[in-house]
């Protein structure tokens, strides 16, 4: 998911854009970092934290993925600031 929002972010939304061939590459080498597979686990669990933090769902699989891959520290905007959301906590890098 994080994948795909960086791709569609920087080709269509952000203010200076990239080349779709450009940012494939920039994909392409993020995941060679680790990545979480969108399992039906993840996605249970991104319900579950939807539910629990009454946030998106998708707010909820990106916090799921980061547990199973033992994130402590998301960098998010759309989060609260400083808040735990079970073992991750959210950092807004702009604040």
């Amino acid at each position: 998911q994080v994948l795909q929002e960086f791709y569609v972010n920087v080709t269509k939304r952000a203010d200076v854009t990239l080349p779709p061939a450009k940012a494939a590459e920039w994909v392409a080498a993020i995941s060679m970092k680790p990545c979480q597979d969108l399992d039906s686990a993840v996605v249970m669990r991104g319900i579950e934290n939807s539910q629990r933090y009454q946030i998106s769902y998708w707010d909820g699989a990106i916090i799921a993925a980061a547990e199973r891959l033992g994130v402590k520290t998301l960098y998010t905007e759309d989060l609260n600031h400083g808040q735990a959301y079970g073992s991750v906590v959210a950092v807004n890098p702009f604040r």
